[in-house]
C-alpha cells in the first residue's frame, strides 16, 4: 500500500515500494558519487521506495527514491533502528518533497515497530539538513570520517526520528 501526502503548490506525493529490478533513473548528486563499491556492502537487505508526483492529467512521474536498511545497536529487537536515505531529481528539489517523504517514511517505519529511524547526511548538505529538520528529525551530532566516496572521506551529521512511546 503506497504512502501518500499532499504538498500545497506541488501536488500529491506517493511512496511506492519497489524492488532492485525497478528501472530507477540516475540522480546526479555530489553526495552519491561513491566510486568503487565494497562487495560486502551489497549483501545486506535494503528496502526501497519510489517517490511519485501525481501530476494531474500527466499521470504519476518518478521524482526520486528512498531507501532504508536495518542498523543493530545490540542483539535485541529493541536495539534495532532503520537508517534511511533519499535522492530527489534536481528539477524537484527545494519544494518540500524530501521533507514530506522522509516524514511519511519515518512514521510508517514507527508503525512497523521501529522506535528509532535515523538518517545521516554530509555536513555540507544544507538542503538535506533543512529537510530532515522539517520532517521532525533531530540532530544528534557528527560522525567523523564516516563515509568514503570517490572524492575522499567525509564527516556526516547524524539525525534521528524517535517514535512517541
Amino acid at each position: 500500500m503506497p504512502l501518500t501526502g499532499e504538498l500545497p503548490g506541488v501536488g500529491a506525493i506517493s511512496l511506492c515500494p519497489i524492488d532492485d529490478g525497478y528501472p530507477r533513473q540516475t540522480i546526479e548528486s555530489p553526495y552519491e558519487n561513491w566510486g568503487e563499491m565494497a562487495a560486502a556492502a551489497t549483501s545486506f537487505s535494503i528496502d526501497r521506495w519510489c517517490i511519485r508526483l501525481l501530476a494531474g492529467g500527466a499521470g504519476a512521474i518518478d521524482v526520486g527514491y528512498l531507501s532504508a536498511h536495518v542498523v543493530w545497536y545490540g542483539p535485541t529487537f529493541g536495539s534495532r533502528a532503520m537508517n534511511i536515505g533519499i535522492s530527489i531529481m534536481a528539477g524537484f528539489r527545494g519544494q518540500g518533497i524530501g521533507a514530506l517523504c522522509q516524514q511519511l517514511l519515518a512514521e510508517h517505519l514507527h508503525e512497523q515497530g521501529f522506535v528509532r529511524v535515523e538518517a545521516s547526511t554530509d555536513i555540507e548538505n544544507l538542503a538535506e539538513q533543512r529537510a530532515l529538520a522539517a520532517a521532525g528529525f533531530h540532530l544528534e551530532g557528527t560522525a567523523r570520517q564516516a563515509q568514503s566516496r570517490a572524492d575522499g572521506v567525509h564527516d556526516l551529521q547524524v539525525w534521528s526520528h524517535i517514535a512517541d512511546c
